[in-house]
């Protein structure tokens, strides 16, 4: 089965068609022969800044990558015994997201800054493998900082991006999936995962993910992972100063469950079935019109609006609105400037 027939199958088909519109805004230059700004590792130019930009698409994007990293068995074993995700959900969720955004729309020191970050705290990450299944499949053990691990947790971020795009807002053409891929190379590098583990391109990439999700794959979520996903799904109405809304607590989470529906469409069915998620007629037409709502109000509210605010500020920055850094722009042009990111964490 070629790549394409395996991406298809999985639920992840390489789209073709028209493209979203470009995102605008190429950095400029202070002055004449004064700093530029700061770009950061991607910078204005990148399809990374264009994908990342919609909060809806992260809205969708972000439970996606959750749901399938911890559908990796060790992945679910190091968030079970060294996160605060099921007493804080809201906090964890922020944290990670805050985080993404730093890399994607930082300065480059402050990109720098967090993928340091991470790396010291993962070194951390390391235990006994509790759940029998995991543990008969995966062997006793886990350590974060395994590279097939980083390999996966860098993957499920990449593809989720691209399939929020493909499926709610318009397909990406092959070269700009490409690009955007290549664009992830050095940060995957950066985060321990070796070049010769890390797939080449665009389509070994999109061979890489479906083995992994294949039926004969690893990525099955276990009883402790489908506890983790009723918490991604259903988490708390009180994500800040639960004690000034009290009522919110009494509010059954099976309420506003239906909210999350547009994200569940977006998994890949093995994996959805496998979560027991229910995707009937009623979840399927309660996400198609979430789905087709957002895309009319899209075309008519603000980015301001409707834009992350790490995206608009680093717009701010980089045409000297709002600069926060100057200096060198350091930010990746495509393959050919990976190397600006190796051995600098």
């Amino acid at each position: 089965m070629t790549g394409r027939s395996r991406a298809t199958a999985s639920g992840r088909g390489r789209a073709s068609g028209r493209d979203p519109a470009r995102g605008r805004g190429a950095a400029t230059r202070i002055g004449a022969s004064g700093p530029r700004a700061d770009a950061g590792l991607y910078g204005p130019d990148s399809e990374a800044w264009r994908l990342n930009r919609e909060a809806m698409l992260l809205l969708g994007a972000g439970p996606r990558a959750l749901l399938l990293q911890v559908a990796h068995p060790l992945v679910a074993e190091g968030v079970e015994q060294h996160s605060a995700f099921r007493t804080d959900p809201w906090r964890r969720l922020a944290e990670t997201l805050r985080s993404y955004l730093r890399i994607v729309y930082g300065t480059t020191g402050v990109a720098r800054a967090e993928i340091r970050r991470l790396n010291a705290l993962h070194r951390s990450i390391a235990g006994p493998v509790l759940d029998p299944v995991a543990a008969a499949r995966h062997g006793t053990s886990y350590e974060a900082r395994d590279p097939e691990l980083s390999l996966w947790v860098h993957a499920t971020l990449v593809d989720s991006t691209i399939v929020a795009v493909d499926r709610w807002l318009a397909p990406l053409s092959h070269e700009r999936r490409a690009r955007f891929y290549a664009e992830t190379r050095p940060i995957g590098r950066a985060f321990g995962i070796p070049e010769a583990r890390l797939p080449a391109d665009v389509d070994a990439f999109d061979d890489y993910v479906s083995a992994m999700l294949a039926p004969d794959g690893p990525i099955h979520p276990t009883a402790t992972a489908r506890s983790q996903a009723a918490v991604i799904l259903r988490p708390p109405l009180v994500p800040f100063g639960p004690d000034r809304t009290p009522w919110l607590r009494r509010v059954p989470r099976v309420a506003y469950a239906w909210t999350m529906w547009p994200a569940i469409s977006l998994l890949p069915e093995l994996q959805r079935v496998e979560y027991g998620l229910a995707w009937g007629p009623l979840e399927r037409a309660v996400s198609a019109w979430l789905v087709a709502s957002w895309r009319g109000w899209r075309s008519v509210l603000p980015s301001s609006f409707r834009q992350m605010p790490q995206a608009l500020a680093a717009d701010a920055r980089v045409s000297g609105r709002g600069l926060d850094g100057a200096g060198s722009s350091g930010h990746l042009d495509g393959a050919a400037s990976g190397a600006r990111l190796d051995g600098r964490f």
